[in-house]
């Protein structure tokens, strides 16, 4: 059966304030998936990972840093937010689908030597990706994510956003957003991540999110996301930790890291001050200036 996706107008991503960069796309399993793009195309690539229910608008105060120091930073939209297509069911999305989306991208653009950052559901596919594609990696940086297996004891939060998002008859975007930044977002900025979702026919990806997200440990995504601990274990490549000191939600995950990836053990890692779950809103800059105190210069 041909499945039924839906791509948001271009019309409505016009005018976002500090975001005015060119769309590009990559055909990933039949889908457009959509990527921003600044910097030189030969320097070293930096890959931010957005999670749930943003897109790569969310990065606006990081990517301008972060290019002024040289890199190329690419900022993709998962499949079902953003410019990406968004399939119509919410049964077409699972865990293995959206790692595999975000893999062959990652393919699709012949990207090495990548620093990655990820938040989020950013972060519950990027530690996939590097736990099973540990070469193309150099450096990772994880804020407010984990890589859940379902024997950890999930946050009383969290039971009530899996709930919401399954059985709300709305869904404002712009302002679940906001609940979960601690500055006051402008109504233009609130609109930008309004802006991908026309109506409700446009939401189910990003109502799938809370429902894929292992929470026993005989969840579909549990041998795969326990396979990839082992290999984090293992991944001695620089690996940084920069979580908010606001977020009821990951609050605590930073340390398991720490304790369990074996690049963490000698590394710097930093508590983001004055940010709530949505640090890049709360503190874009900070947490490049962190980020680029590590890096250096790019290769």
């Amino acid at each position: 059966m041909t499945r039924q996706v839906y791509r948001t107008p271009e019309a409505r991503f016009t005018d976002l304030p500090g975001f005015a960069y060119t769309p590009r796309y990559a055909e990933v399993d039949g889908l457009r998936m959509h990527y921003a793009e600044a910097g030189p195309a030969n320097a070293s690539p930096v890959v931010l990972l957005h999670g749930e229910p943003t897109w790569a608008y969310l990065y606006r105060h990081m990517i301008e840093p972060l290019v002024a120091a040289g890199y190329r930073v690419l900022a993709p939209d998962l499949i079902g937010c953003g410019r990406s297509d968004k399939p119509a069911a919410v049964a077409d999305y699972s865990y293995a689908s959206h790692v595999a989306w975000t893999g062959a991208w990652f393919a699709q653009l012949g990207l090495t030597d990548v620093t990655l950052f990820c938040q989020d559901w950013g972060s519950l596919i990027g530690l996939r990706l590097v736990a099973e594609q540990p070469d193309i990696f150099a450096r990772v940086f994880v804020g407010n994510g984990f890589l859940p297996t379902g024997d950890e004891n999930m946050p009383v939060l969290f039971s009530a956003w899996r709930a919401f998002a399954r059985y709300s008859p709305v869904f404002p975007v712009g302002a679940i957003v906001q609940a979960g930044s601690r500055r006051w977002l402008s109504r233009v900025e609130r609109a930008a991540y309004n802006a991908p979702f026309p109506d409700k026919r446009y939401t189910a990806g990003i109502r799938a999110f809370p429902g894929l997200v292992p929470i026993t440990p005989n969840d579909p995504a549990t041998p795969a996301n326990r396979a990839a601990w082992e290999s984090l274990a293992r991944f001695s490549r620089p690996f940084h930790t920069c979580f908010a000191d606001g977020d009821p939600i990951t609050r605590g995950a930073d340390r398991a890291l720490r304790r369990r990836v074996a690049g963490a053990a000698h590394v710097p890692h930093t508590t983001i001050r004055h940010a709530r779950h949505f640090l890049q809103e709360d503190q874009g800059p900070a947490i490049a200036e962190f980020m680029l105190a590590q890096m250096g210069a790019p290769n």
